[in-house]
Order: C-alpha cells, then structure tokens, then sequence
C-alpha cells in the first residue's frame, strides 16, 4: 500500500470546525428540470436555501454571497424537440447562462457553488469554469460522484433524458449544442476525469467510457473493496495531476436512497453517510476544489427535506467543517 493511503489523519489539517483558509462563495441556483422524465428537481435549489445553506457556511467563517437563479425556461411553454435529446435547445441556453455566471464569479475571486436542478446544467458550470482557467492559459480537472456516468449521447440515450448527457458533452463527444459552448471542446482531458461511486450504466455508455478514454472509474465494488480513502486520494491525485484544480459535481443519487431519499433517479447501494462525509472532508483537506455543485435534489419525493439537508451537510464538509 502506497505511503499516500498510509498517511495518517495527523498529517492533515485539524483544529476546529474550520481549520482551512475561509473562502468567498457565492451561491448560483440553476432551477432546471427539463433534463430528467421525473419533475421536481427545480425545486432543489429553493430546498438546499431552506435547509440553511448559506448560513451553516458563514458559521464556518466563509463569506456567502446568494447570487440568485439562473433563469430557465418553463417546460410546459417549449416544444420539447426532438425524441433523441428532448428540450436540447432550452437546456443548451440555460447552460450557457450558467456558464457566464460561472466566469463571472470566478473572476471576482469568489468559489461558485452550483445548486441545482437536474445534471446537464453541469454542462454549463463545468464549461464556466474550463472558460475561466483555458483564459489563464490552464486546465482544470472534474470529480463525478453519481450513481450513473452520464456519457450517454443523442445517438445512444435510451431515454432522450439530457441528464444522461452531460460528461459525454465536457468530453467531447455530443451533442454539439452543449459540447461547444464557448468555442472549445473538450472542457476537460479525459485523463483528469475521475468517476466515482458509479453502479447504473447502460451498455453503450461503456462504450463511450472507452471512446473517450476515461481512465479513473471507480465503482461502488471498488469503494467496497478498496475503501473510500484510498479511492479518493488516487482519484484526487489524477483530477488534480497538470490542472489548476478540480470541479466537483455531486449528483445526490451517488449517495444510497435510505439516505437521499429525494433524488430524481435513486439507485440502490450507493455511498453511505459516513462514506460521503469521508470523501468531502477528503476533498477539502486537499485544498484543491475551484469550484463546486450540487444536482438532482427533488423535494417533491422527498422525506421532510431530508436530502437537501443531507446536501448542506456535505457541502459544509466539502468547505472544511470537521468533527474535531
């Protein structure tokens, strides 16, 4: 076992409840369900406000800043389009919205912080902050914890759902209307895009794992087998390997339904609570996040707002809160 996953806590930052840097966030709600079959998730931002987002990061010393929704669309005024990437055109223009807002950000030195709505908005936060670094003449790298891997393409979606879409969009691979925002494609290299905790892929989105050449996926036998500390550490080091940093996207459905009851596609055998404490505590540690999100939070399936509270929790984990 290498000397990295032997490291002991000790080694780390401690110290109270904030022992990292405090940091400057803003808040960007991306109030977006067209992406998905089942609605709901539009509300996920207003859910994750409720549960007291904003205040449980100032309580850490953070300064937070609310800079509102993204302005999206209502489905039932569109025509959805075609079959094959229903809402397309809707979603591409609410993306490049939240791109903008992402640079924007960004560019004042403030951390964005991506509340949605469901994950092709990643297409957009994703290529803010690509936009923001390939300025500066760098690359960043991307974490995905999701149950799915979302590299399907029009070509291969079963469903037309758009969520399933996102990473195959940030890599190259389609549709056009989301891979090319700002001009440029791919957003990030394959070789700093790291999945994790993924167990519900369809058969041709293996395919499109190895077309794009993804190398670090990570499973949930993996973290079964291996442990989620050794799995983030690796998949840290490759995220971060040659990048000014990485973007986390966390999809809530990554974490299993008997605690993320609220989430628009729930998979069974998913990251426990401990386990997703671990691996945001981990990442903060590290000191390397740029920017970071959080999708597919649906209130309207959910347990006395359970999962967005469960969201806030692991968002103040990410921005440094410890238990000692």
């Amino acid at each position: 076992m290498s000397n990295q996953t032997d490291r002991s806590a000790s080694s780390f930052p401690q110290g109270g409840l904030q022992a990292l840097p405090t940091r400057k966030i803003r808040i960007i709600g991306v109030p977006l369900d067209m992406g998905a079959s089942r609605r709901g998730v539009d509300m996920g931002p207003s859910a994750m406000r409720v549960a007291g987002l904003e205040a449980r990061l100032e309580a850490l010393g953070h300064q937070v800043t609310d800079g509102g929704n993204i302005r999206v669309e209502v489905a039932e005024t569109r025509a959805s389009g075609s079959s094959s990437a229903r809402y397309l055109t809707e979603i591409a223009e609410t993306c490049t919205r939240t791109a903008e807002a992402v640079v924007r950000t960004l560019e004042e030195g403030i951390v964005p912080l991506v509340l949605g709505g469901d994950h092709s908005l990643a297409a957009g936060s994703v290529s803010g902050v690509a936009e923001f670094y390939r300025r500066r003449n760098e690359r960043i790298g991307v974490i995905w914890l999701d149950a799915h891997s979302d590299i399907n393409t029009p070509e291969t979606s079963p469903s037309g759902n758009v969520h399933g879409m996102p990473l195959a969009a940030l890599l190259g691979l389609g549709p056009e209307a989301l891979q090319d925002i700002y001009g440029f494609s791919p957003k990030v290299a394959p070789e700093n895009t790291v999945l994790i905790g993924i167990r519900d892929i369809d058969s041709a989105e293996r395919d499109n794992i190895r077309r794009a050449g993804v190398a670090e996926v990570y499973t949930m036998r993996d973290i079964d087998e291996r442990g989620m500390r050794t799995v983030m550490e690796e998949a840290l080091r490759a995220a971060g390997r040659g990048t000014a940093g990485y973007h986390v996207s966390l999809d809530m459905d990554w974490i299993d339904p008997e605690d993320a009851p609220g989430v628009g596609t729930p998979v069974r055998g998913g990251a426990t609570y401990r386990e997703a404490h671990l691996a945001m505590e981990i990442l903060a540690d590290h000191g390397r996040m740029v920017s970071f999100e959080i999708v597919e939070v649906n209130p309207v399936i959910d347990e006395h707002n359970r999962t967005a509270e469960l969201a806030v929790e692991l968002a103040c984990s990410a921005f440094g809160k410890k238990i000692l």
